[in-house]
Protein backbone atom coordinates (compact mmCIF):
# COMPACT_ATOMS: atom_id res chain seq x y z
CA UNK A 1 0.00 0.00 0.00
CA UNK A 2 3.01 2.31 0.17
CA UNK A 3 3.37 4.87 -2.62
CA UNK A 4 6.72 4.58 -4.41
CA UNK A 5 8.92 6.74 -6.61
CA UNK A 6 11.17 4.32 -8.51
CA UNK A 7 14.08 6.02 -10.21
CA UNK A 8 17.43 5.19 -11.76
CA UNK A 9 19.63 5.96 -14.71
CA UNK A 10 18.85 4.65 -18.18
CA UNK A 11 19.52 0.93 -18.38
CA UNK A 12 19.08 0.19 -14.66
CA UNK A 13 15.94 -1.89 -15.18
CA UNK A 14 12.97 0.38 -14.53
CA UNK A 15 11.06 -0.86 -17.58
CA UNK A 16 12.05 -4.47 -16.92
CA UNK A 17 10.76 -4.09 -13.35
CA UNK A 18 7.47 -2.69 -14.65
CA UNK A 19 7.01 -5.52 -17.15
CA UNK A 20 7.71 -8.11 -14.45
CA UNK A 21 5.31 -6.35 -12.06
CA UNK A 22 2.56 -6.46 -14.68
CA UNK A 23 3.14 -10.18 -15.25
CA UNK A 24 3.34 -11.26 -11.61
CA UNK A 25 1.38 -8.84 -9.43
CA UNK A 26 -2.09 -9.93 -8.31
CA UNK A 27 -3.08 -6.27 -7.92
CA UNK A 28 -5.59 -4.68 -10.26
CA UNK A 29 -3.51 -2.02 -11.97
CA UNK A 30 -3.48 0.44 -14.80
CA UNK A 31 -0.28 1.77 -16.39
CA UNK A 32 -0.34 5.32 -17.72
CA UNK A 33 2.31 7.61 -19.16
CA UNK A 34 2.41 11.25 -20.31
CA UNK A 35 3.05 10.60 -24.02
CA UNK A 36 1.96 8.04 -26.57
CA UNK A 37 5.48 6.70 -27.10
CA UNK A 38 6.04 6.34 -23.34
CA UNK A 39 2.66 4.62 -22.98
CA UNK A 40 3.48 2.14 -25.76
CA UNK A 41 6.88 1.40 -24.22
CA UNK A 42 5.26 0.82 -20.82
CA UNK A 43 2.44 -1.29 -22.22
CA UNK A 44 -0.15 1.21 -21.04
CA UNK A 45 -2.20 4.17 -22.18
CA UNK A 46 -1.72 7.91 -22.02
CA UNK A 47 -2.74 9.81 -18.90
CA UNK A 48 -4.93 12.15 -20.93
CA UNK A 49 -6.83 9.37 -22.69
CA UNK A 50 -7.40 7.20 -19.61
CA UNK A 51 -8.45 10.03 -17.29
CA UNK A 52 -10.07 11.98 -20.18
CA UNK A 53 -8.24 15.21 -19.38
CA UNK A 54 -7.63 18.20 -21.61
CA UNK A 55 -4.10 19.15 -22.62
CA UNK A 56 -4.20 22.61 -21.06
CA UNK A 57 -3.40 23.57 -17.47
CA UNK A 58 -5.48 21.62 -14.97
CA UNK A 59 -6.17 24.50 -12.59
CA UNK A 60 -9.54 25.99 -11.71
CA UNK A 61 -11.34 22.88 -13.03
CA UNK A 62 -12.34 21.35 -9.69
CA UNK A 63 -16.03 22.08 -10.19
CA UNK A 64 -16.20 22.15 -13.98
CA UNK A 65 -19.51 20.66 -15.10
CA UNK A 66 -17.93 19.41 -18.35
CA UNK A 67 -15.83 17.01 -16.29
CA UNK A 68 -18.87 15.56 -14.51
CA UNK A 69 -20.38 13.44 -17.30
CA UNK A 70 -17.41 12.22 -19.29
CA UNK A 71 -16.84 8.74 -17.88
CA UNK A 72 -18.68 5.64 -19.04
CA UNK A 73 -19.58 2.81 -16.65
CA UNK A 74 -16.68 0.63 -17.77
CA UNK A 75 -14.12 3.38 -17.04
CA UNK A 76 -15.74 4.12 -13.68
CA UNK A 77 -15.61 0.44 -12.72
CA UNK A 78 -11.96 0.21 -13.71
CA UNK A 79 -11.09 3.24 -11.59
CA UNK A 80 -13.15 1.99 -8.62
CA UNK A 81 -11.48 -1.40 -8.68
CA UNK A 82 -7.89 -0.14 -9.02
CA UNK A 83 -5.40 -1.25 -6.40
CA UNK A 84 -2.34 0.22 -8.10
CA UNK A 85 -1.87 3.19 -10.41
CA UNK A 86 1.46 3.06 -12.26
CA UNK A 87 2.68 6.29 -13.84
CA UNK A 88 5.71 5.76 -16.09
CA UNK A 89 8.00 8.62 -17.16
CA UNK A 90 6.82 10.60 -14.12
CA UNK A 91 9.56 13.19 -14.74
CA UNK A 92 7.44 14.51 -17.64
CA UNK A 93 4.23 14.79 -15.59
CA UNK A 94 3.34 18.29 -14.45
CA UNK A 95 2.11 18.91 -10.89
CA UNK A 96 -1.31 20.08 -12.10
CA UNK A 97 -1.77 16.92 -14.16
CA UNK A 98 -1.00 14.72 -11.15
CA UNK A 99 -3.56 16.71 -9.15
CA UNK A 100 -6.12 16.22 -11.93
CA UNK A 101 -5.52 12.46 -11.72
CA UNK A 102 -6.06 12.71 -7.96
CA UNK A 103 -9.40 14.51 -8.48
CA UNK A 104 -10.69 11.77 -10.80
CA UNK A 105 -9.51 9.00 -8.48
CA UNK A 106 -11.11 10.65 -5.44
CA UNK A 107 -14.34 11.14 -7.34
CA UNK A 108 -14.77 7.44 -8.07
CA UNK A 109 -12.95 5.72 -5.18
CA UNK A 110 -12.48 7.44 -1.83
CA UNK A 111 -13.00 11.20 -1.64
CA UNK A 112 -11.03 11.50 1.57
CA UNK A 113 -7.78 9.86 0.46
CA UNK A 114 -5.16 11.04 -2.02
CA UNK A 115 -5.57 9.20 -5.33
CA UNK A 116 -8.77 7.70 -3.95
CA UNK A 117 -6.77 5.43 -1.68
CA UNK A 118 -5.09 3.57 -4.54
CA UNK A 119 -1.37 2.84 -4.29
CA UNK A 120 0.70 4.90 -6.73
CA UNK A 121 3.95 3.73 -8.32
CA UNK A 122 5.75 6.57 -10.09
CA UNK A 123 8.61 5.48 -12.35
CA UNK A 124 11.10 7.82 -13.96
CA UNK A 125 14.37 9.69 -13.95
CA UNK A 126 14.34 13.38 -13.07
CA UNK A 127 17.57 13.85 -14.99
CA UNK A 128 15.94 12.84 -18.24
CA UNK A 129 12.90 14.57 -19.78
CA UNK A 130 11.20 17.35 -17.83
CA UNK A 131 7.59 18.55 -18.08
CA UNK A 132 6.65 20.73 -21.03
CA UNK A 133 5.20 24.07 -19.98
CA UNK A 134 4.68 27.19 -22.07
CA UNK A 135 5.28 30.62 -20.53
CA UNK A 136 1.58 31.48 -20.48
CA UNK A 137 0.80 28.12 -18.82
CA UNK A 138 3.46 28.71 -16.17
CA UNK A 139 1.93 32.14 -15.49
CA UNK A 140 -1.27 30.29 -14.49
CA UNK A 141 0.42 27.41 -12.68
CA UNK A 142 2.89 29.41 -10.59
CA UNK A 143 -0.02 30.83 -8.58
CA UNK A 144 -0.60 27.36 -7.15
CA UNK A 145 2.68 25.45 -7.56
CA UNK A 146 6.30 25.99 -6.56
CA UNK A 147 7.52 24.10 -9.64
CA UNK A 148 5.95 22.33 -12.61
CA UNK A 149 7.43 18.99 -11.51
CA UNK A 150 5.21 16.18 -10.21
CA UNK A 151 6.65 16.44 -6.70
CA UNK A 152 5.01 19.87 -6.31
CA UNK A 153 1.58 18.24 -6.64
CA UNK A 154 -0.80 19.04 -3.78
CA UNK A 155 -2.09 15.46 -3.72
CA UNK A 156 1.41 13.99 -3.54
CA UNK A 157 2.24 16.28 -0.64
CA UNK A 158 -0.69 14.73 1.24
CA UNK A 159 0.83 11.27 0.93
CA UNK A 160 3.96 9.62 2.10
CA UNK A 161 6.06 7.85 -0.48
CA UNK A 162 9.38 6.11 -0.53
CA UNK A 163 12.03 6.71 -3.16
CA UNK A 164 13.92 3.73 -4.50
CA UNK A 165 16.88 4.25 -6.82
CA UNK A 166 18.12 1.44 -9.06
CA UNK A 167 21.87 1.93 -9.43
CA UNK A 168 23.31 -0.98 -11.44
CA UNK A 169 23.33 -0.40 -15.22
CA UNK A 170 22.38 -3.63 -17.01
CA UNK A 171 21.88 -2.33 -20.54
CA UNK A 172 25.57 -1.58 -21.11
CA UNK A 173 28.54 -3.73 -20.10
CA UNK A 174 31.39 -1.41 -21.08
CA UNK A 175 32.32 0.53 -17.89
CA UNK A 176 34.13 3.24 -19.87
CA UNK A 177 31.04 3.82 -22.02
CA UNK A 178 28.77 3.84 -18.92
CA UNK A 179 31.02 6.50 -17.36
CA UNK A 180 30.78 8.61 -20.53
CA UNK A 181 26.97 8.29 -20.53
CA UNK A 182 26.86 9.31 -16.86
CA UNK A 183 28.93 12.42 -17.58
CA UNK A 184 26.46 13.40 -20.30
CA UNK A 185 23.56 12.69 -17.91
CA UNK A 186 25.17 14.84 -15.18
CA UNK A 187 25.93 17.67 -17.64
CA UNK A 188 29.70 17.27 -17.19
CA UNK A 189 30.68 17.39 -20.85
CA UNK A 190 34.24 18.34 -21.71
CA UNK A 191 36.52 17.78 -24.70
CA UNK A 192 37.67 14.39 -23.40
CA UNK A 193 34.09 13.13 -22.98
CA UNK A 194 33.13 14.39 -26.43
Amino acid sequence: GQNIFLTGKAGTGKTTFLKTLKEKSPKRMIVVAPTGVAAINAGGVTIHSFFQLSFGPQVGLENASAQQNRYNKEKINIIRSLDLLVIDEISMVRADLLDAIDRVMRRFKNRNKPFGGAQVLMIGDLQQLSPVVKNEEWNLLKREYDTVYFFSSKALRETSYVSIELIHVFRQQDEHFINLLNKVRDNQLDEQVL
